[in-house]
C-alpha cells in the first residue's frame, strides 16, 4: 500500500460508498442528495470514485468539508487531479494505491472494493445487482444497506 495525504484519516469514523457502473436514475438523484448531505459532517467518506455515479458524488464531497479517502485500483498518480489539490493542502483527504499496478483491472477493482468495504464502518452499496460485481462484496455489517434503504 501506498498513501499520499493525511493519514490521520483513517482513525475517523467512516461511511464507505460503493456504486456500480449502470445505477439506475431514481437511485442517482438519491446519491446526489447524500452526496450533498455527507459534504459538510464530520464523517470520512471512503471510496474508489472510480464509477461515473462515484466520480459525481466525489465532486460534491470536494465541494464541502468532510474527510475523503480515495483507495486507487492501480499505482499513486505521478500528478494529483488539479480539483484533489485543494482538499489534500487542507489535510481533508487520503488517497491510498492498494497495488503497484499502473493500470486498473477487474481484479484489482474488487481487491479496492474489498478494501473499502473492510476499511468502512458503514457501507452504501447503490447498483448491487446479481450482475455487478458489487454482489460479491461481504456486508456483513449490521450496516450495510443500498442507499435507497436509508
Amino acid at each position: 500500500m501506498e498513501y499520499f495525504g493525511n493519514k490521520e484519516l483513517l482513525s475517523l469514523p467512516k461511511v464507505g460508498f460503493l456504486a456500480a457502473s449502470r445505477v439506475p436514475s431514481d437511485e442517482v438523484m438519491r446519491c446526489y442528495d447524500w452526496a450533498v448531505e455527507k459534504s459538510d459532517g464530520k464523517q470520512c467518506v471512503v471510496s474508489g470514485f472510480n464509477s461515473r455515479l462515484e466520480r459525481d458524488v466525489l465532486h460534491f464531497l470536494l465541494k464541502g468539508s468532510c474527510p475523503i479517502i480515495v483507495v486507487l485500483a492501480r499505482c499513486m498518480y505521478k500528478v494529483m487531479p488539479n480539483e484533489w489539490l485543494q482538499a489534500l493542502d487542507n489535510g481533508r483527504m487520503l488517497i491510498i494505491a492498494t497495488t503497484n499496478s499502473p493500470r486498473q483491472s477487474r481484479q484489482t477493482a474488487y481487491t479496492r472494493n474489498l478494501y473499502v468495504a473492510d476499511l468502512s464502518d458503514t457501507i452504501y452499496l447503490v447498483g448491487a445487482s446479481k450482475e455487478s460485481s458489487l454482489s460479491l462484496i461481504p456486508t456483513q455489517k449490521p450496516q450495510a444497506i443500498s442507499i435507497d434503504q436509508r
